[in-house]
């Protein structure tokens, strides 16, 4: 057995609890189901999920451990990081938002734009995530710690470990955009999406100077 019944449980358990702590990621998905609704929110969960399997895959082949020990690659990584999130900041920022009185009339035009842009918003939410080396020296830190040491294939247990975390994070994940979705039609989200995209671009600048002043883990 890879994994003990009792781990799994305790480990989907802590998966929830960290995926309820607000990120990058979070954000991201918060944002683009207020702006486009249900379509827009889960392209974004998609994306950041595939940005998990990407991670997962990389620290099973072991490219994760050449990641916290190599300063150079650490190091690109971490600024390309840093540079999109500070990116998607400033775009936020110089949004002008769209004005109560054309909600109504841009609200119908919104949904046909998800779909046609339902791809940029897969891409952002893939991004936001992938370009974080943060994400797989955590999954390094994190998951061995719910693998026995008798079992033998370690790296096939890895790989488990951090697909099933991937996928449990899609519940809180879709909470997230249903909530956001209906807030999306209250008066506070029409009166307000200008200053939410203020906020959320001051956050993902925050999160990108955050991410450019990480030091590389020691081995």
């Amino acid at each position: 057995m890879l994994i003990e019944p009792s781990q799994l449980l305790l480990f989907m358990i802590a998966g929830w609890v960290l995926n309820l702590t607000p990120g990058p990621d979070v954000l991201y998905i918060i944002s683009r189901a207020l702006r486009g609704g249900r379509r827009a929110g889960f392209a974004a969960v998609a994306g950041i999920s595939a940005g998990c399997l990407v991670h997962v895959a990389l620290a099973s082949l072991g490219l994760g451990m050449l990641l916290a020990t190599s300063a150079t690659l650490f190091s690109a990584i971490k600024w390309i990081g840093a540079a999109y999130l500070l990116w998607v900041g400033v775009r936020l920022l110089r949004n002008p938002g769209v004005p109560a009185a054309l909600q109504e009339q841009v609200g119908a035009a919104t949904d046909s734009a998800v779909t046609a842009n339902g791809w940029q918003i897969f891409a952002g939410g893939f991004l936001t995530n992938v370009l974080n080396p943060k994400v797989v020296l955590f999954f390094l830190a994190f998951l061995p710690q719910f693998i026995a040491p008798s079992v033998q294939n370690k790296t096939l247990a890895f790989a488990v470990l951090g697909i099933v975390f991937t996928v449990n994070a899609l519940p809180i994940n879709a909470v997230y955009v249903l909530l956001a979705d209906r807030m999306r039609s209250s008066r506070w989200a029409a009166r307000g999406m200008q200053w939410l995209d203020r906020v959320a671009g001051a956050l993902f600048i925050g999160f990108g100077l955050r991410l450019a002043l990480t030091a590389r883990p020691t081995p």
